[in-house]
């Protein structure tokens, strides 16, 4: 997951400061220089991290902090508030057209960034918003991105122009914007080609589309997983073409995290969306202030509720059900693996744990104990036990579980395994509820409820 090392590190920082019942400007100089090393390993641009330090610096060595009631907090609060700033403050959303007037959104990005999927995902996410986009296949120097593009349309329920490899991309372009026109498409996404670095001959392609058909906004895919590498692209299509915001793919990879702190400070240009997986639902909105609180481990509650919502797809007395149930502390296997499909709608167990509180820092040695994997094992061995063992697990005795591992195509000690651990969550969900109502969480009908 994004930014684990980098979490792991300013926590540390933060817990040093917090033990010390007053701060000495030498004690913030040295947390300092430790959240400076920290930034600049997790492949932060080094000119982004020395203006950062020295913005947290000044306003974090003054009497109002050094003096007040928790000096180690003030600091924090500073970092994370001058961390939003970096950042960008703002979301930002692909501005739209007034009215009934096309917008025409240009993709662009080097090969490999996922620029093509995620041009899928934008026209969905414009689809669900009331919009009516057609997706362009300008790309025609790779055959198989006009197949990706036409069967990630089909996934998204949305219409695919294309004219094969045999036309110029700006005549592709200027057709679709015609075609759109006559057929009442008010969105006209462009999907052009990538090369693997870039060249002239490329951004004379996209200022050709760009001199030739009004394009409304210029989206740059850039992958996270490059950090660095990631700014610089995304400089450079700045400087050639000029860009209007930014979409960081991967970022469920194994990315430090750099380039979601220094391409807004690099090009002035905001970043849009991440992508969060290869899903066509994988993409969400960034907020500047939720990937700060999620860098220095105090988790995103907001987004996580969001997710809930989004993939709530029980209907309202199932779900009144499964949470009178858990309340009176009849928490089953049926509701476990009700609990484990919605926690897999919501990117799995480990995307759900990488949102809460404290926990940011703590996902390497949670990983053995939260791999994916294991939800799909789980639910093999629920699938083969009957109604009554997943209504009653008392009755599951050493013959009934034999039968179960066989069915599942599982050990026996595996069976063992789940049902020891289903005990520690009946134990977990009881204390839940109150946790988190003492959070203040609100969502559907004023409550969250974790699918744990």
């Amino acid at each position: 997951m994004a930014f684990e090392s980098l979490t792991e590190k300013l926590q540390n920082v933060f817990k040093n400061l917090r033990s010390k019942g007053r701060l000495t400007e030498a004690d913030v100089k040295a947390g300092l220089k430790e959240v400076r090393m920290a930034l600049l390993e997790a492949d932060v641009n080094f000119k982004v991290v020395k203006q950062f330090i020295r913005a947290v610096e000044e306003r974090a060595i003054g009497q109002d902090v050094m003096n007040g009631l928790n000096p180690g907090q003030m600091v924090i609060k500073i970092v994370n508030e001058e961390m939003v700033a970096l950042m960008g403050s703002e979301t930002t959303e692909i501005a739209m057209q007034p009215g009934k007037a096309i917008t025409v959104i240009l993709m662009a990005g080097l090969q490999g960034a996922g620029k093509t999927t995620t041009t899928a995902k934008i026209a969905g996410r414009l689809k669900v918003k009331g919009k009516n986009p057609l997706l362009a296949a300008c790309d025609i120097y790779r055959p198989a991105a006009i197949d990706q593009l036409q069967i990630n349309g089909e996934k998204q329920g949305v219409d695919v122009f294309a004219m094969g490899t045999n036309h110029k991309p700006v005549n592709i372009a200027k057709a679709a914007l015609e075609h759109a026109q006559k057929n009442n498409y008010n969105v006209v996404i462009l999907d052009t080609a990538g090369r693997l670095h870039v060249d002239e001959e490329m951004m004379r392609e996209l200022a050709d589309i760009k001199e030739n058909i009004p394009v409304h906004q210029t989206v740059l895919v850039v992958d996270a997983m490059t950090g660095q590498d990631a700014v610089n692209v995304a400089s450079m299509f700045n400087e050639k073409i000029g860009i209007d915001g930014v979409i960081l793919s991967k970022m469920d990879g194994d990315t430090r995290g750099g380039a979601a702190l220094s391409i807004r400070a690099v090009t002035g240009k905001p970043i849009l969306f991440v992508g969060m997986g290869e899903k066509l639902t994988d993409l969400e909105q960034f907020y500047p202030d939720r990937m700060a609180s999620r860098i220095l481990g105090m988790g995103d509650i907001m987004s996580l509720i969001e997710k809930a919502a989004s993939s709530a797809n029980m209907d309202e007395d199932k779900e009144k059900q499964l949470e009178e149930k858990i309340k009176k502390g009849q928490f089953d296997f049926e509701v476990f693996l009700e609990s484990m499909q919605q926690m897999k709608n919501m990117g799995g167990l480990q995307s759900v744990l990488s949102m809460l509180p404290g926990m940011g820092g703590q996902m390497k040695q949670l990983e053995s104990m939260v791999d994916d994997k294991m939800l799909t094992r789980t639910e093999a061995i629920i699938y083969s036990m009957t109604k009554k063992e997943r209504t009653n697990p008392n009755i599951i005795n050493p013959s009934r579980k034999k039968r179960i591992a066989a069915g599942a195509g599982v050990d026996v000690s595996e069976v063992n395994k789940l049902i020891k651990q289903f005990e520690q969550n009946k134990k977990m969900m009881k204390q839940m509820p109150g946790m988190m109502n003492g959070m203040g969480l609100g969502g559907k009908r004023g409550k969250f409820k974790l699918p744990f």
